[in-house]
């Protein structure tokens, strides 16, 4: 991989897949960012969270051009498939090339491409010493994917320039001028348990196989939500065939759409085989619903020790309404740009421990009252069922600038560089140029990237092709500013 091209980049993507940095856990590659500032006598700050700037002074004759900010986050969504064996915080990335030369993606996990080739190529300017630019900030910030945590510490005066390339975007050929903001929710039942009947035996329901995704790239796909199927069979189960609920498990982070789920119930022993049959049909029912889509799910389940305690059976009943109501996908486009989700949300994860049942929510919208409504929506279907609803994590759009001095410039030296015209779009992921405009109210921002396909799960990629297209597209930039 360190001998693809661009080198430099792909070198520095390279040590960065050697390096754990699941969000939250990013102290190893702060002080690798920070060292390797100081090693090009570069000068380099911290603050307290942990992000990371680095100036570089500009090249000779461009000293009086406005400077420019490249900006990435320095964390990755910690993804992998059930059957691998990795421990995110401790191990390295195995990445490979793959489909004759085209892509480089992981050995069953995700490739941390999300933001680790936007980091590769503000490190390959920092050190590469023919690069024209004038006065030159990398900032990379911490903990963007759990709740953009560094954008928020970011303290107004510390940037000094006056555009910020945020190189944190998934489609080569596109400049990215909005995105969409963001708020969680947490709704907890609580319960008291109750003995399992001594003649029911007990029961381990999987559902595997779905693809996952990009909550906010992916969210118009279609896509399994695998905690909506598995309540589907679990609301058939309990209504139909004397289903008890034990506890459910589903889903891993607020913006990833949850590719397994399970469940422990309890049945009536003699109910064994014919249950086994309504798992099978159910499995074929979701195989048929997304032909084409997720073909690869599977429902088993497995006869395991039978626990002592399970959950009251209002409980169960009103956390099977609450997620079989609560919504899940686009709830709304934007009119006036064709194929853009506007508002959506994302049932992302489901816990059971010490009594208490927790759900997770990520919705998002370019439109804050509509984020507020689908908001709503979410509360009424966990209060309704006794669930306590709680908000955080609230994070703005980024409203678009078509008349930028920025977005002119850039869309000129994309047709002067590749002969065509870039596509201009707002993005339903979160950025944080929103975020940060609100410190910088003035700072013109344009956000752009190679092909990054199906971030957030193992199925991450990114085109090689487009890579190469990435850093000659931002060197050509920076170098006319």
């Amino acid at each position: 991989m360190k001998n693809l091209e661009p080198q430099a980049l792909w070198s520095a993507f390279y040590d960065l897949t050697l390096i754990p940095r699941p969000s939250g856990h990013t102290q190893q590659v702060q002080a690798f960012l920070v060292h390797y500032g100081r090693a090009l006598g570069l000068e380099t700050e911290q603050d307290e969270i942990g992000n990371v700037l680095i100036r570089k002074p500009a090249s000779k004759g461009m000293e009086s051009h406005p400077g420019i900010i490249l900006q990435a986050h320095m964390d990755m969504v910690p993804q992998k498939n059930s059957d691998k064996v990795h421990d995110f915080e401790k191990d390295p990335i195995k990445a490979y090339i793959e489909d004759n030369n085209e892509w480089v993606t992981a050995d069953g996990t995700t490739l941390g491409a999300d933001d680790g080739i936007g980091v590769a190529a503000a490190l390959a300017i920092l050190s590469d010493k023919d690069a024209v630019h004038p006065p030159l900030e990398a900032f990379f910030t911490v903990d963007e994917e759990t709740g953009m945590y560094g954008a928020f510490a970011l303290q107004g005066g510390w940037l000094k320039g006056k555009y910020l390339l945020n190189l944190d975007s998934e489609t080569e050929g596109e400049l990215y001028v909005g995105c969409a903001g963001g708020v969680d929710t947490t709704a907890t039942f609580e319960y008291q348990p109750v003995e399992v009947d001594e003649d029911d035996i007990a029961l381990r329901i999987d559902l595997k196989g779905c693809k996952g995704g990009h909550s906010g790239v992916d969210i118009n796909l279609q896509r399994a939500n695998a905690i909506k199927l598995l309540f589907r069979f679990l609301k058939d189960a309990v209504a139909n065939y004397e289903a008890r609920l034990v506890s459910v498990n589903g889903g891993s982070l607020r913006n990833a759409i949850p590719r397994e789920a399970s469940a422990i119930v309890t049945i009536p022993r003699e109910g064994y085989e014919e249950f086994d049959t309504l798992v099978y049909e159910w499995e074929n029912r979701f195989l048929k619903e997304f032909e084409g889509i997720d073909d690869g799910i599977t429902l088993t389940m497995t006869e395991v020790d039978k626990p002592a305690t399970e959950i009251p059976e209002d409980v169960q009943d009103f956390l099977i309404h609450a997620v079989t109501l609560c919504p899940h996908g686009v709830y709304r486009m934007l009119e006036d740009m064709p194929g853009i989700v506007e508002t959506s949300n994302n049932l992302s994860t489901i816990t059971t421990k010490d009594n208490k049942i927790t759900c997770l929510c990520l919705t998002r919208s370019a439109v804050e009252s509509r984020k507020e409504e689908l908001k709503q929506v979410i509360h009424s279907a966990f209060a309704l069922a006794g669930a306590e609803v709680e908000f955080g994590g609230s994070y703005p759009g980024w409203q678009p600038n078509f008349k930028s001095e920025l977005l002119h410039t850039m869309k000129q030296m994309y047709h002067e560089e590749f002969g065509v015209e870039p596509k201009v779009v707002v993005i339903h992921a979160g950025l944080e140029c929103g975020i940060i405009a609100r410190n910088y109210p003035g700072m013109e921002m344009i956000s752009f990237g190679p092909t990054i396909e199906h971030p957030h799960s193992p199925d991450e990629r990114t085109n090689i092709e487009t890579v190469n297209k990435f850093y000659r597209f931002l060197k050509a930039s920076i170098a006319k500013m």
